[in-house]
């Protein structure tokens, strides 16, 4: 009797252990922009349970938008604020690409981004020398510190906070680290464009394929010049070629990345940067660095970096639209 029992049951288990992975999908707002995430998994695991805990922790940290948000009264000059760890590590992450770009990836633009016109106040109605020296003196990562006890130092008051160019991609890997605790291993997240991955597609059994998109790619039909095959990575893209602001006055074009030495909003020869990298927020602000950098100063720091790599397409002297590949981010490219 006991056999009898015994096989069903062994039957049963082997039955459970093979069971396929199922594909799931989820689609929805955040960060004021859509996202769309794909997964497998080998259980009834609802991932849209936990998100909304995830979007309401990073933008409760560091989003400029939300009043109360922690940045929000950093900016505002409360400085008895102890800050958390999503806060902390977006600081670090910051710190590091600001140093390894020379200043020229740096999140105390603020006050630069809000004077053109980028930001969540109302432009300057005039920007001109003098007003630009005035700014300046409230940019420089190094006139900032985040100290022992948790708070945040400034040396001037004025100095404002603007994580944008790095936030999104680290709320997307929270978004991954939120997955990975939950024993997802196969997943794809796509936020405003900016990806990240892990494993690969099981359903076609190859790494998850994803395009870089044209600069004259239109939003309602968007195109894309090349495919590259991703593996546990994250690839962000930045370009000018869509946000920009005309002055209504005086008709000036500003582009809305910035440069913190100078402080000028004008363009660089990179037209976009598309940046895989071993994370999201690297990716992302990796790509806001070198669209300020120029095509020169990007590909010199480009073999310098580690993990970092890069499709930028920019204009020569001729103003003929050409694009530089690095070796890692060729090696990636689908044929």
């Amino acid at each position: 009797m006991k056999k009898i029992i015994v096989i069903p049951v062994l039957l049963l288990l082997i039955a459970c252990g093979n069971k396929e992975p199922k594909q799931m999908q989820l689609q929805g707002e955040a960060f004021g922009t859509t996202y769309s995430i794909q997964y497998y998994s080998n259980d009834n695991f609802n991932a849209e349970r936990g998100l909304d805990s995830v979007f309401y922790a990073v933008n409760k940290s560091v989003s400029t938008y939300l009043p109360n948000s922690d940045i929000s009264k950093i900016n505002q000059g409360d400085s008895m604020i102890v800050v958390d760890a999503i806060f902390k590590e977006v600081f670090n992450i910051s710190e590091e690409v600001y140093k390894k770009t020379n200043g020229y990836f740096d999140p105390t633009v603020g006050v630069l981004r809000n004077a053109y016109g980028f930001g969540d106040v109302k432009p300057l109605q005039e920007i001109d020398s003098t007003s630009l020296d005035s700014l300046l003196n409230y940019v420089g990562f190094q006139k900032v510190k985040l100290k022992a006890d948790g708070t945040i130092s400034k040396k001037f008051q004025q100095i404002y906070f603007d994580f944008n160019a790095v936030a999104k991609g680290y709320g997307i890997d929270c978004i991954g680290r939120y997955l990975d605790a939950n024993g997802i291993t196969n997943y794809l997240i796509e936020l405003g464009g900016e990806i990240l991955v892990k494993g690969k597609n099981l359903q076609k059994q190859q790494p998850w394929l994803v395009g870089v998109e044209a600069v004259d790619s239109e939003l309602a039909h968007r195109s894309f010049e090349a495919t590259v095959k991703l593996l546990n990575v994250g690839m962000a893209s930045s370009g000018n070629y869509r946000k920009y602001r005309i002055d209504s006055i005086t008709g000036q074009k500003y582009v809305h990345t910035l440069n913190p030495l100078t402080g000028s909003a004008e363009k660089s020869n990179v037209t976009s940067a598309t940046v895989i990298a071993s994370t999201c927020a690297l990716a992302d602000a990796y790509a806001t660095s070198f669209m300020a950098l120029g095509l020169e100063k990007s590909t010199v720091l480009l073999a310098e970096l580690s993990g970092v790599e890069a499709y930028l397409t920019y204009v020569d002297s001729t103003e003929q639209p050409q694009v530089f590949i690095s070796d890692g981010f060729r090696r990636l490219l689908k044929k």
